[in-house]
């Protein structure tokens, strides 16, 4: 089921230049000028055939150029104002923080605006009051929610007005580039409720140039270039193709090295699914998944050590570059990612044929079927060679525990319990 369903959308803005004043009504008349002067001198297109669906329950990412058609798109959805054609329809109550500030009144208090926002969105004068101190502790503003919003900081601004967006429960919530100008704790709190809000099955479009919230927080991502769809799909692979294009590098699909995807499943890619992209100044050639005594294997035990083996290729001599790698469940989640790039290690030179290796000790994984990404990048993100999910094995364990992660642990009894066995301790 979709939130979100837009279908052929185009918007155009008229502009209109500095022209000649003219005196008087008459004198205008006169002249002939009063319809050439009303007239728009050029139009825009902010949005030119944009057609979407958002899942309900997901997240999505939009990114793209200042005057690429973000906060345009975000604000139809929200109703402000409507599309020159096509259609958006939106399932459920929608809360929007787009515009700092927008809503309030600057000569009136917090308090005040709280009830005018929260109606505003819906709620009656009743269930503001129920939900105001709620409200007010998230924001974090009670010694100054009775004075005049006018002389809030710009960070207050934003406290308040998210907290009212997310407070009158919505079952869309769409944010726009807002937490840039929140402080580090307050921002984390927001994405604690984004997760909140996930978990509840709650519909987020975020607007935001923090590409890194995007691959994090995100399940698809929409990149918008001069108000069109550019790519749309799995967020690391809308957000290489982003950085390349903003690096001023060509981003395409490699040449296939069996048993690897052809250049024709960068699409799949894009889609969520298995894919491989990137630059191709630098290439992954092999890839090897390494037991204990040295075998190649595709089946590891939970709690026993896993090696990682990739052989690499420079094309030209390279002083920038990255190593990374990432384990995720068959369904996508994250377990574990790093690169050498995180850990500190600073790049120098490499030339020609090399290989890296990832030791992990113990790979403390639940039984089941996982995905490796492996990738080799530029400092600012880059992609040479980036392999999404190309990698499968698989984890046994004789516990059927449930989760990802599977730390040592023991189990001890006190008083008057009897037990036996010791099948789940988690011990070697």
């Amino acid at each position: 089921m979709h939130a979100v369903e837009i279908r052929d959308v185009r918007k155009v803005y008229q502009r209109y230049g500095r022209r000649k004043s003219f005196g008087t009504l008459k004198s205008a008349l006169l002249s002939g000028s009063v319809l050439k002067n009303l007239q728009p001198d050029s139009a825009f297109q902010a949005l030119d055939g944009v057609s979407l669906d958002v899942r309900q329950g997901s997240t999505l990412g939009i990114i793209g150029r200042n005057g690429s058609g973000k906060s345009s798109l975000l604000k139809l959805i929200a109703g402000i104002g409507k599309p020159s054609s096509g259609t958006i329809d939106v399932s459920g109550r929608v809360s929007a923080l787009i515009e700092l500030g927008a809503g309030f009144h600057p000569e009136i208090s917090g308090r005040e605006n709280v009830f005018i926002n929260g109606m505003m969105l819906g709620l009656s004068k009743a269930e503001v009051a129920r939900r105001f101190d709620e409200i007010v502790a998230f924001s974090e503003l009670g010694d100054f929610i009775d004075e005049p919003v006018k002389t809030y900081s710009s960070g207050m601004y934003m406290r308040l007005g998210f907290a009212v967006a997310i407070n009158v429960d919505p079952d869309v919530l769409l944010v726009d580039e807002v937490l840039a100008v929140g402080d580090e704790a307050f921002t984390h709190k927001c994405l604690e409720k984004f997760a909140e809000f996930r978990r509840r099955g709650k519909t987020i479009v975020l607007v935001t140039h923090m590409l890194d919230l995007i691959t994090r927080l995100c399940d698809e991502a929409l990149w918008l270039d001069a108000g069109r769809v550019r790519e749309h799909g799995d967020p690391k692979r809308v957000v290489d193709a982003y950085l390349t294009e903003v690096a001023g590098t060509d981003d395409h699909a490699v040449s296939a090295t069996a048993p690897l995807p052809a250049a024709g499943d960068a699409a799949a890619a894009a889609n969520g699914r298995a894919g491989r992209w990137g630059s191709q100044e630098a290439i992954i050639e092999h890839v090897e998944l390494v037991r204990a005594d040295g075998q190649p294997v595709h089946v590891f035990e939970s709690g026993q050590p896993m090696r990682i083996r990739v052989g690499v290729r420079a094309a030209r001599p390279l002083h920038d570059f990255v190593f990374g790698i990432g384990i995720f469940t068959a369904d996508g989640v994250c377990c574990f990612a790093t690169n050498t790039q995180i850990e500190g290690r600073v790049p120098r030179e490499w030339a020609g044929g090399g290989t890296f290796t990832v030791d992990i000790a113990r790979l403390d994984l639940i039984a089941g079927a996982y995905k490796l990404d492996v990738a080799v990048h530029r400092q600012d993100g880059v992609p040479y060679d980036y392999h999404r999910l190309l990698y499968s094995f698989r984890m046994a364990s004789p516990v059927k525990d449930t989760g990802i992660y599977r730390p040592q642990h023991r189990w001890l009894f006190e008083g008057g319990i009897g037990i036996s066995g010791s099948g789940g301790d988690g011990q070697e």
